[in-house]
């Protein structure tokens, strides 16, 4: 079992990275978010889960041992697989679906294709207790970064921008209008 991998990025292509490890080329898919971020890296370390079916192996990675967390529970849900986890990943870190879980807010998880309203209610469902017991899990905070994020990709952005951008925001401005204002302010900087 592939648990880390720390090489020489060797390329990137559409939805994974090819990374060299001693000679070795790993292909480990990765969300849009770590993707952006590895474009301007030459040498990562990468969290992987190693996802194995009868016909065939995979590795998903991930920049922090959060996302990775989150991903492993996500998929622990039937209906979900790897390709919807990296999707839900993709649009809304692991704190705003942690929060969304605890609000019972299912719109993040149905924005990804595949994943409809039936499956994100049953995620919401058997994911709370999980999901409450870990750092970060604040039932108040707000939910908009699924909306805001989704706006600035629409603007042209890239996931990676975004999700940066929405770091700075403060967690007093619950408007998603005022939200991707500051966002747009902040972003670049």
């Amino acid at each position: 079992m592939i648990a880390k991998l720390r090489g020489k990025i060797e390329y990137l292509r559409g939805n994974y990275a090819v990374v060299d490890v001693g000679g070795v080329g790993y292909k480990v898919f990765v969300t849009d978010y770590v993707f952006g971020k590895l474009a301007s890296m030459s040498e990562v370390d990468l969290f992987i889960h190693t996802h194995i079916r009868e016909d065939e192996m995979s590795l998903y990675g991930f920049l922090v041992l959060d996302e990775l967390e989150m991903f492993e529970l996500l998929i622990s849900i039937s209906g979900i697989g790897p390709k919807a986890a990296k999707g839900i990943l993709s649009i809304a870190d692991p704190k705003t679906i942690r929060t969304a879980i605890l609000n019972n807010d299912s719109s993040i998880l149905t924005k990804v294709s595949g994943v409809g309203k039936k499956t994100a209610e049953r995620v919401i469902l058997e994911l709370k207790n999980k999901v409450a017991d870990m750092p970060d899990a604040d039932k108040k905070e707000v939910v908009a970064d699924g909306d805001t994020l989704e706006a600035l990709v629409a603007m042209g952005y890239s996931v990676a921008e975004a999700r940066e951008a929405l770091k700075s925001i403060p967690m007093d401005i619950s408007d998603v209008g005022e939200r991707i204002k500051f966002a747009l302010r902040n972003i670049g900087r």
